[in-house]
């Protein structure tokens, strides 16, 4: 054997790029080490041999041809797997960024990528004083959604750059831990929660931060709508396959953004990705309740979402009370130091009832009498829909008892046997909705063997159907009417009928609010389209009627509200290929359940829900994901709209983000989220 003490036995030529920004100073450098060297020491004699006096701690290897960072810095190369032929870049962790955030504002700001998604996503959040950032990520715009647009589009790019609010020597920007101010949860509120604009005792905190006061009211106000010039030029979705677009590009969250081929100056979407918007508060969250607003209203705007002409009127009213209420911050320069009492019980009242729409009511503390539990008993009409377009309907008595509602013939006959007994766990519920024409119907999907069971009941008035819809609601979810959640549910469907529920008046036609009111600006193409704009401007001012009395930041939760009871809110779409299928299906991801829907007619085959699910898994080999239920219900299938990765992760982060609690403090199981979503490639 030849000497180890030789020159060569164990050394050999290791070639390393710096990447740095002085001119004229050497960037290829070749080093002799050794396979028991560490990385850390590889750092130290690179250092040495660059000669340029400045900080190196936020520079780290990137080997480039594995695409992956070299963190562990007690590593020897041998560890690492490093050789000669490695080409190693020796740059900066932190670079720099562009986010188009959900209210279409760009903003440029120095991110972390080399930590994981999930840990830069807390990072940002916590930089533009967004709370709950496990609820957001970082989405990948595909090809398939942007439209080729065409020679002005050069000039476009211009206007664009100068849109771009520049954060980049913030602290949390910089690699340092952020203040906590804005974000803390126990100091004093942060912002009016009427108006949505800082108090002014939080000044001080914005005089250390890049997120300046001017800066903040960007995020936390909305500002003035789009063209319709603009709005047409815009990716709409037609069709579910083009829904299924928009998902395909969310960043896998247990990588770094570099692994995953962001480069630097790139341009990501932030987006909520999750709709759980947890323990939402005016006081603190007037960034988040804005751009939770924003993602809603461009996706009514969009039609990624389908909501009906009325629900559409509803939309654009809360718009123009909002816009109003902006336009007036803007005239006003003083800040509003004190709020009237009764607007901030009336924003508290807005956000109780968005709680319980998100989390399914808050457990009461009084004791229930549990073994009273509550039924209802009504005449309603059933429609069962038969082939041949025809629609069989018929009065039953119907009783509503536990998750199950049982109808009979006649009243007298309810001590007997039901005609049938359908029970709604699991179920689908879809409202029917129609108040100008007096409709008030519930459409139910439950599921059997092999598919769905459809089923139309028919209430005569509000107050029934608003009764009975929430009952639905809960025993979908496998809760009773007994719960704590079913008055507060009540409510908040008949709030939403009330804002439906307009009359034209004079008084609505004259406010000086709405008089340079841009309907179009307001609805879908597919509605400015169809109507002539006074026709619009006009049904807009009958709705704004109904809304126009409501503070700024009550308007975007009633508006969040509305969105969240659309049948289609909160379902994200994949096109996967079922095992023993001989068709393509969409799937759609939902925060407690998943849904098998026919691509070609947009109907509901199936559903699973979390609460039933014992396991998932991915088979990395094939790409597929399997996933086992209660009662020996299997499915498995591939996804052929993007990664299985994708759903993968939606499914553990829908089931992370349901084990959180408000007893808890701010600090997230970072650990736990990997491990539901991470899977093992």
């Amino acid at each position: 054997m030849v000497s180890s003490n030789e020159y060569g036995s164990h050394t050999w030529e290791l070639s390393l790029t710096v990447d740095h920004q002085h001119e004229n100073v050497q960037k290829e450098f070749s080093l002799q080490v050794t396979g028991d060297l560490h990385v850390g020491g590889l750092m130290l004699k690179l250092v040495e041999q660059i000669k340029i006096a400045q900080d190196w701690s936020d520079y780290a290897f990137w080997w480039e041809q594995k695409k992956c960072w070299l963190l562990k810095t007690h590593w020897t190369l041998d560890k690492c797997g490093v050789q000669a032929d490695a080409k190693l870049i020796f740059t900066t962790q932190h670079k720099m960024l562009r986010l188009r955030l959900p209210n279409m504002k760009t903003v440029r700001l120095k991110v972390s990528f080399s930590s994981m998604v999930f840990r830069a996503v807390s990072d940002i959040c916590k930089m533009l004083n967004i709370r709950r950032s496990e609820e957001l990520s970082l989405l990948k715009q595909s090809e398939g959604t942007l439209k080729k647009k065409k020679k002005k589009d050069k000039n476009s790019k211009e206007l664009v750059t100068e849109d771009i609010l520049d954060l980049c020597n913030s602290p949390v920007s910089s690699g340092l831990p952020a203040n906590p101010g804005l974000y803390s949860k126990t100091m004093t509120p942060v912002y009016d929660p009427v108006t949505g604009s800082p108090a002014s005792s939080t000044i001080t905190w914005f005089s250390d931060s890049s997120l300046t006061e001017q800066n903040c009211s960007i995020l936390a106000l909305s500002h003035p709508n789009c063209s319709p010039e603009t709005l047409a030029e815009m990716y709409q979705p037609r069709t579910l396959a083009d829904k299924a677009k928009l998902n395909a590009g969310w960043l896998d969250s247990s990588r770094s953004l570099m692994e995953q081929g962001v480069l630097e100056e790139d341009q990501l979407l932030l987006r909520f990705k999750y709709y759980t918007f947890f323990d939402l508060n005016p006081k603190y969250d007037a960034v988040r309740i804005n751009q939770i607003y924003e993602q809603a209203r461009w996706a009514v705007l969009l039609e990624e979402i389908d909501c009906t002409e009325e629900e559409m009127l509803i939309f654009a009213a809360l718009q123009a009370c909002i816009g109003y209420h902006v336009s007036k911050l803007s005239l006003s320069s003083e800040t509003q130091d004190s709020t009237c009492e009764s607007e901030v019980d009336e924003v508290e009242a807005a956000l109780s009832n968005l709680e319980v729409t998100l989390e399914g009511g808050n457990k009461s503390s009084i004791l229930e009498d549990i073994t009273d539990i509550p039924k209802l008993a009504d005449n309603l009409k059933l429609v069962r829909p038969k082939k041949l377009a025809l629609k069989a309907i018929k009065t039953y008595w119907f009783v509503f008892r536990d998750t199950s509602i049982s109808y009979f013939k006649t009243k007298e006959s309810a001590q007997g046997e039901p005609v049938e007994k359908l029970n709604l766990k699991g179920c689908e519920v879809v409202p029917d909705v129609n108040v100008a024409a007096k409709k008030f119907g519930i459409k139910l999907l439950i599921p059997v063997a092999d598919g769905m069971n459809e089923v139309y009941l028919r209430c005569d008035n509000e107050d029934q159907y608003a009764r009975w819809m929430a009952a639905c609601v809960l025993a979908s979810k496998g809760r009773t009417m007994a719960d704590s959640s079913y008055q507060p549910e009540v409510q908040k469907i008949l709030s939403f009928l009330q804002m439906k529920n307009w009359t034209m008046c004079s008084q609505a036609a004259s406010e000086p609010e709405t008089v340079d009111m841009k309907p179009e600006c307001f609805v879908s193409p597919r509605y400015t389209k169809k109507f002539k704009s006074k026709q619009l401007t006009a049904r807009i001012l009958e709705a704004h009627h109904n809304v126009s009395q409501m503070s700024l930041v009550e308007a975007k939760l009633r508006f969040i509200q509305a969105w969240q009871s659309l049948p289609e809110f909160g379902l994200s779409y994949y096109i996967v290929r079922f095992k023993g299928s001989k068709k393509d299906d969409v799937l759609g991801v939902s925060y407690n359940r998943l849904i098998r829907i026919d691509m070609a007619t947009g109907d509901p085959i199936t559903t699973w829900r979390f609460s039933n699910m014992k396991q998932w898994n991915v088979n990395w080999e094939i790409r597929q994901v399997a996933i086992e239920f209660d009662q020996n219900v299997s499915i498995a299938f591939t996804c052929l709209s993007a990664d299985c990765k994708i759903i993968h992760e939606y499914i553990g982060g829908y089931i992370f983000l349901s084990t959180r609690s408000k007893d808890h403090n701010e600090t997230l199981d970072e650990e736990l989220f990997h491990k539901l979503t991470g899977g093992q490639e």
